[in-house]
């Protein structure tokens, strides 16, 4: 199974979301460009100093939606073919355009505050879609659907580039592919101020996990060793991680903890420390996450 989902490249971003366009290229920058985010367009003239006011307060408020929408500037002296059509008489002029047409508006140079509110009636939709669109991501991972999953989370990153719980979730797909080379580059396109979030720390801990398993060997060959000689901590580790590794975290609790309850300090209190990158790796909201705490606690502090 592939990921065809693009890492995407963060240097791109500015010529995304903001940009100058003509006649020609409207189609392209307006009307279909909206079908995926909302797009607000400037009309605006070299001599008009309203103009001059307002498109900086504009390109803060589209940089601050950090790709939630975009804004296109069109100089309606060297274009008024589109102005034109849609009736503009005075600038400057925005237009808000969603699914191909156009959906508010509105005239004159507004203060900052009324832009940032006129950005946020536009995108409240859109941020739903995107609560929306994560969720599904997220149900279509655990089910073990990659693809869509990373298609989803593909979505949500084409709005917001620096999504964290969307790069974190598409590394996870690459991990689940086998591709921890690609998951590694997705985890490091997470802004710093984000690096620590509980989606994050979850994708970091899954390929610290996913890098350990190959060493570990087979379930049966582990399960015949183990049965050789019972008292073999490291067999029963490393069968943790091969189970761990297939999905059955059941199991993968149970030999670990069993490690813990028999030899709580072996090889340097490794098999407590396995489990809390497990549950990182399963995120804090598991059930299989919130057991394994529940019963770790009761061998720790009984």
């Amino acid at each position: 199974m592939s990921v065809d989902t693009p890492i995407l490249n963060q240097g791109d971003g500015e010529a995304d979301l903001i940009k100058n366009t003509t006649t020609k290229d409207f189609l392209r920058d307006v009307i279909e460009a909206s079908r995926e985010v909302p797009v607000l367009v400037d009309f605006w003239a070299p001599w008009c100093g309203p103009c001059r006011q307002l498109t900086p307060i504009l390109e803060k408020a589209v940089r601050a939606a950090k790709g939630a929408v975009r804004l296109v500037k069109l100089n309606i002296d060297e274009h008024p073919q589109i102005p034109g059509q849609m009736g503009v008489q005075s600038i400057p002029a925005v237009f808000a355009f969603q699914d191909g047409r156009p959906v508010d508006g509105f005239m004159g140079a507004l203060p900052e505050s009324r832009v940032n509110d006129f950005i946020a009636r536009l995108i409240g939709d859109s941020a739903g879609d995107t609560a929306a669109d994560l969720e599904a991501a997220e149900a279509a991972l655990s089910a073990g659907d990659v693809n869509s999953a990373a298609q989803l989370f593909g979505e949500v990153m084409q709005k917001d580039r620096e999504n964290a719980q969307a790069l974190a979730g598409l590394a996870k797909c690459y991990i689940k592919t086998g591709d921890l080379a690609r998951a590694e580059q997705t985890l490091a396109l997470v802004p710093p101020a984000k690096a620590d979030s509980s989606p994050v720390a979850s994708a970091r801990a899954a390929l610290e996990l996913a890098r350990k398993t190959p060493a570990a060997g087979d379930i049966e060959t582990l399960r015949a060793k183990l049965a050789a000689d019972p008292k073999d901590p490291q067999a029963r580790f490393d069968l943790a991680l091969a189970l761990s590794a297939k999905g059955d975290r059941s199991g993968a609790l149970d030999e670990l903890l069993a490690v813990v309850a028999k030899n709580r300090s072996w090889n340097d209190d490794a098999a407590r420390k396995q489990l809390l990158q497990l549950f990182d790796a399963w995120g804090p909201a598991d059930p299989s996450t919130i057991a394994g705490r529940q019963r770790l606690s009761s061998l720790l502090f009984a």
